[in-house]
């Protein structure tokens, strides 16, 4: 069973630093496609951010917090408290008060911390896994 957990923590920080990507790569690569593809400007006012929220969130509470179970590090789950906190910022307050710019550099750097934070999650699981 405890091997069990481990594939599950595994498997939810490897999908949560997943989304991390897709976000960082919708952040970079819209504006480009939108800027070639003028035909495409009409899907830059959808507010992506924020939907990908009601994902995202849920998946690293649940990933960090199994991991936390085995490697009880509280820096690992404070950095992935910090970029879930970046990621909401961003697709709330940044975005409605400071504009698409600060939203994206926001996303950004949450989905960065975000990923580094479930990239040591998983190392540090499999590490604890490994010990007798």
């Amino acid at each position: 069973m405890d091997q069990n957990k481990s594939k599950s923590t595994s498997w939810l920080d490897g999908a949560a630093v997943g989304l991390s990507a897709l976000c960082l790569i919708h952040c970079l690569a819209l504006p480009l496609l939108v800027a070639g593809l003028p035909f495409f400007a009409q899907f830059s006012e959808g507010h992506l951010h924020a939907q990908m929220l009601v994902v995202v969130l849920p998946l690293s509470i649940i990933a960090l917090s199994l991991g936390f179970r085995h490697h009880r590090s509280a820096v690992i789950v404070s950095t992935g408290i910090v970029g879930m906190a970046i990621l909401t910022i961003g697709a709330t307050i940044a975005h409605e008060q400071l504009g698409i710019v600060a939203d994206r550099i926001f996303t950004i750097v949450g989905a960065l911390v975000l990923a580094t934070a479930h990239f040591y999650n998983t190392a540090r699981t499999r590490e604890h896994k490994s010990c007798p």
